[in-house]
């Protein structure tokens, strides 16, 4: 059972390639830079991951997961002084609610969540075999910056011409290290190791070249190297990574190791909202608590950030949600139903849900598991799945009702959806709206269409939908 997956160096779909002898699967995750709430477009790349977490470990590739937390930047400790309060105070607080959403999102810990801060010697080290390779230097201001003319491969993960780098220069792009505010021989060249400034504060470290930080691309590497060695097996972030932050991490790391840094290299494709790119001033940039308190638990929101393919942009809409939400409301229809006939209760639906055994044949659900496994298909997946469920004889066979849930709970598992856990937020409905829904559902029932549409209509227009059930309704805001 193996997984293929588009990689960004190659531009194939490749099998990714297991450890011999039961060697871990070496996997490092960008993690977020915590100055502030991650955003839903931040979930959509740390739920693909999750995805891919969980199929690795069904597949049996024996996952080493590392996702780190970069908290030291100039944003970190730029928004950390606005406070008034200390950086490791500031970036804890964050920490924590990223956390909190990554549980109520169902991701699975990572199995090692390093920080920036707590491995500057290994950055320190890192910096000082590149100054004595050659790949690094020091400037006038004090700071370390990587020469990128010194490493000829650079550029070739984004797919950058030569010319473009070295004729042109990065630092021409929209892109670039324009954070870099420091001096360099060259526009290319980026900081390792940035020198102490006022406006840092007390934000400083000592190093060979005097107090000051490092630069955010040397955080990852030297974190990477120090858990998963100088090859890992795949390296994953959102798409905005890919240059110049990837870029870099491959520079810095092969430059010293002269090995492959990453085997593979999954990137995830930017999130839309309402078919606008996310921003604050558009006021479209939501987290999770602010789709919460729209009325759409935590489970709502991964099933829509996995219902478009990770290669694709997703279009984040409140229709999509309130889809979503019915989804997984036909999911829960289904296994209701099968648990009767199974003779089991919702507990031990929720016992069997958290940690199924994989299946010797996924049955039914075969080609739901298929597309998962073959460049992580999610929409094909879930169409595969509903599919089956519509497919699905109604059985009152006890026994093959429990074989059919646990099967199904192993796909559920994949996708990390659980049900019948998430509170729903109860809404008061409004005496108006309550008036014309009953008016609409009895219109309905005496085949008036075009009256019960009208009523539909007015309800729309008050902010509520209106769903209909076989023996009734239910309104939605």
């Amino acid at each position: 059972m193996g997984i293929s997956l588009y990689d960004t160096l190659s531009r194939t779909v490749k099998e990714l390639e297991r450890g011999e002898n039961g060697k871990c699967f070496g996997m490092y995750c960008c993690g977020p830079t915590v100055y502030g709430p991650a955003h839903i477009g931040n979930f959509r790349t740390f739920v693909v991951q999750d995805l891919l977490r969980r199929l690795l470990e069904f597949a049996g590739y024996n996952p080493l997961h590392v996702r780190n937390i970069t908290d030291v930047d100039d944003k970190t400790i730029r928004q950390s002084q606005a406070e008034g309060i200390s950086l490791k105070a500031f970036t804890e607080k964050w920490t924590e609610r990223f956390h909190a959403d990554c549980k109520a999102l169902n991701l699975l810990d990572p199995h090692q969540e390093p920080r920036a801060t707590a491995h500057i010697q290994q950055q320190i080290d890192l910096i000082s075999n590149l100054i004595k390779k050659g790949f690094a230097y020091k400037g006038n201001d004090g700071s370390v910056y990587f020469r990128v003319s010194a490493f000829k491969d650079y550029g070739r993960l984004s797919h950058l011409d030569p010319s473009e780098v070295n004729v042109q220069g990065v630092g021409s792009r929209k892109e670039t290290q324009s954070a870099d505010e420091y001096e360099r021989d060259a526009i290319t060249d980026f900081a390792l190791w940035k020198a102490r400034k006022e406006e840092d504060g007390e934000n400083f470290w000592k190093s060979p070249w005097g107090e000051g930080r490092p630069g955010w691309h040397i955080e990852c590497s030297a974190m990477s190297m120090q858990y998963l060695g100088e090859t890992m097996d795949l390296h994953a972030g959102g798409i905005d990574l890919c240059f110049p932050h990837h870029e870099n991490e491959i520079a810095q790391a092969e430059a010293v190791t002269n090995k492959v840094f990453a085997k593979h290299w999954l990137h995830i494709v930017h999130l839309m909202v309402e078919g606008r790119k996310m921003s604050k001033s558009l006021g479209n940039l939501y987290t999770l608590k602010d789709i919460e308190e729209k009325g759409f638990s935590p489970m709502v929101s991964r099933y829509l950030l996995l219902s478009a393919h990770y290669r694709q942009p997703l279009n984040f809409t409140f229709d999509g949600l309130h889809a979503a939400q019915s989804a997984l409301g036909r999911i829960e229809s289904f296994v209701s139903n099968l648990l009767t006939a199974a003779d089991w209760s919702n507990e031990k639906w929720t016992q069997l849900a958290a940690s199924p055994q994989i299946p010797e044949e996924w049955s039914i659900f075969g080609k739901a598991w298929d597309f998962l496994v073959d460049d992580l298909n999610t929409p094909a997946s879930l169409g595969a799945l509903f599919t089956a469920m519509n497919n699905c004889p109604g059985t009152t066979d006890q026994g093959n009702a429990r074989n059919i849930l646990k099967v199904l709970a192993a796909v559920l598992f994949a996708f990390g959806l659980r049900l019948f856990t998430e509170k729903k937020i109860i809404l008061e409905i409004p005496q108006k709206i309550r008036d014309l829904a009953e008016m609409r559902w009895q219109a309905k029932l005496s085949k008036d269409f075009a009256l019960a549409d009208t009523y539909r209509k007015q309800i729309a227009a008050l902010g509520w939908e209106i769903l209909d059930r076989k023996d009734g309704y239910d309104l939605k805001q």
